[in-house]
């Protein structure tokens, strides 16, 4: 899967640089798997997951729909779906994952 995005990706705005910030699950370091020439994955060290914004909406998402009791999978997936929308506006995606030093860092390269 990670193959087709990979590829997918590749193929959006092709003379654009892709540079991929990742983790180090190992599906994402595959022997077989073949980057394209515009993608560059650039990897966090090893067992730092604060580093790894992501894991900033993962534990937002996580933390709404935690200890709480839904009467259908259905009641669950809307529960879901607002906060995802919630957390879909970019200024709440920079405010939540927007470490100040990622955030020097970029400015530096832009």
């Amino acid at each position: 899967m990670f193959q087709l995005y990979l590829n997918e990706f590749s193929k959006k705005c092709k003379k654009e640089f892709k540079i991929i910030l990742l983790d180090n699950g190992t599906f994402h370091k595959a022997k077989k798997l073949q980057i394209p020439e515009n993608i560059c994955l650039i990897f966090l060290p090893p067992y730092s997951p604060e580093l790894n914004a992501a894991e900033k909406v993962w534990w937002m998402l996580k933390n709404e729909i935690k200890l709480k009791v839904f009467e259908t999978l259905i009641a669950m997936k809307n529960k879901l779906h607002i906060e995802i929308i919630k957390l879909s506006k970019p200024s709440k995606i920079k405010k939540l994952t927007g470490y100040k030093y990622s955030l020097r860092a970029f400015q530096t390269i832009i």
